[in-house]
């Protein structure tokens, strides 16, 4: 099978067939920063990272843009509200949004622009739209002519005169057409704003995206990622303002599923989010990796806490037996990257517009085949079951040997702390000198002291089994 996605634009599932061969271009919206990331904001991050990685997995050289929009009424009114300035605002919660995307293993763009550094190429398109008669100067303010564009309304499958007036500004009382949206908003008393030749103000929140993306990744470039919930306005005003500039734009339009709680989506305008934070309380960064990726992109996750701890219990399987494993024949680190070793269902998955479930399953597979190795001292099963996982789970981000994994940044302390793995490691040291203890009293047939070991161990929360390959630990649930 080739590599095909679900392309919003034709609804359908397509053949992937990138502008250049051998490269791909990617824009992915990023976070308007307003305040601190929740897990529906860490589903698009991981959703989109997993795309990256198989589109890289398959040969081919993948330039990474994503998004941060640092100026937009949400951010103003927060602002205002806690009395200090926007940027105050966008910095620290950018600084959370980093932290956060970090700790789940999503890597980091090529290119993340900010809007507020891309004013004068937000200036040059407003005028390319103004001189073919596709927007307009109002008071102030630009807004772009729906009706100049015959296509608004194709990406999300509505027709424009059924179309509810648009809500992004105040004073609606120049537009032209109330479908209109505001490509550049007035200065308003005590908000920022930049000079322009249609007067002092500030960007609209869709006009940003194709300056960026655009400058970035070119007129054309290939694929164009986000949230359902951006289909419209965002994205549907992003095709029109970019194209009826003379911009061919995405070529595939690529759309990942929400968190829900109780029914509607997961939102910071709802009330309604689970901070990240919040969650790694609770989980362990991989764990929570493991939860956003486990479902198809495209559907949708109903957030739970019996989710999140199945989740969690399925990713303990896969690292209980990778960590086993690479005690009895090493870690297999010369074999993680062998995307040769990758087992056909687990491609053709993939391929399959990233079909995750059917690629754990693969995975599960794996690990049961190798714990049956495992079970009966078949090391060379052992061998073979971790050289398939390792690049299985390098696709997917969550490969436990990984550096990632291993090293600083997986941990659930916090922002900042920047502590987790490296306290687990210690833990684990600490563990494996009581286990030691262990054995040497059982060598000695001191078998009370053994038990006294194995039984103080499980009351501070590590539960110790024996197996033929000698004991194994985990953190009880």
């Amino acid at each position: 099978m080739t590599l095909q996605f679900h392309d919003t634009a034709s609804r359908s599932v397509r053949e992937f067939t990138p502008l250049k061969p051998g490269e791909v271009s990617v824009y992915l919206c990023g976070a308007t920063v307003q305040a601190p990331p929740h897990i529906g904001h860490l589903r698009s991050a991981v959703c989109f990272d997993v795309m990256n990685r198989w589109l890289q997995a398959s040969g081919y050289s993948v330039t990474f843009c994503r998004n941060v929009t640092d100026i937009e009424d949400k951010i103003l009114r927060t602002a205002q509200a806690e009395g200090v300035a926007p940027w105050i605002i966008a910095e620290r919660n950018q600084r959370a949004f980093t932290w956060a995307y970090d700790m789940v293993g999503c890597r980091p763009p090529d290119i993340e622009p900010r809007a507020t550094g891309h004013i004068p190429e937000m200036i040059v398109l407003m005028r390319r739209l103004i001189e073919g008669q596709h927007a307009y100067a109002a008071d102030g303010d630009v807004y772009f002519d729906v009706r100049s564009y015959p296509e608004y309304g194709a990406l999300s499958g509505q027709r424009p005169d059924q179309m509810r007036p648009s809500e992004d500004s105040e004073d609606a009382a120049g537009k032209h057409d109330p479908r209109d949206f505001a490509l550049w908003k007035a200065v308003k008393p005590g908000e920022p704003y930049w000079e322009t030749p249609w007067g002092p103000g500030r960007p609209g929140w869709h006009l940003e995206c194709s300056a960026m993306s655009t400058k970035y990744l070119g007129p054309s470039f290939d694929i164009h990622a986000g949230g359902m919930d951006l289909i419209f306005p965002h994205h549907e005003n992003e095709i029109a303002q970019s194209r009826a500039a003379g911009d061919g734009f995405a070529q595939y339009w690529v759309h990942n599923g929400l968190v829900g709680l109780a029914g509607e989506k997961m939102s910071k305008s709802l009330g309604n989010s689970v901070l990240v934070t919040d969650v790694l309380t609770r989980v362990r960064a991989a764990e929570l990796r493991y939860y956003l990726v486990q479902a198809h992109y495209r559907s949708l996750i109903e957030f739970s806490e019996e989710a999140l701890d199945q989740a969690a219990d399925a990713y303990q399987r896969i690292e209980r037996f990778m960590l086993r494993a690479a005690e009895v024949v090493g870690s297999a680190d010369d074999q993680a990257d062998d995307l040769s070793a990758l087992p056909t269902s687990f491609r053709t998955a993939m391929d399959n517009d990233l079909a995750v479930p059917a690629a754990l399953a693969a995975v599960h597979a794996c690990v049961r085949d190798g714990n049956q190795a495992l079970s009966s001292s078949d090391k060379a099963g052992v061998r073979a079951s971790l050289i398939k996982l390792r690049p299985m789970l390098s696709v997917l981000g969550l490969d436990p040997l990984s550096p990632h994994w291993t090293g600083a940044g997986a941990g659930a302390f916090g922002p900042g702390a920047g502590s987790g793995d490296r306290a687990r490691q210690v833990i684990g040291d600490l563990v494996k000198l009581t286990l030691d203890q262990r054995d040497a009293a059982r060598a000695r047939r001191d078998y009370a002291t053994a038990d006294a070991i194995r039984d103080g161990l499980e009351e501070i929360g590590i539960v110790v089994k024996d197996t033929p390959s000698g004991p194994a630990w985990d953190l009880k649930r």
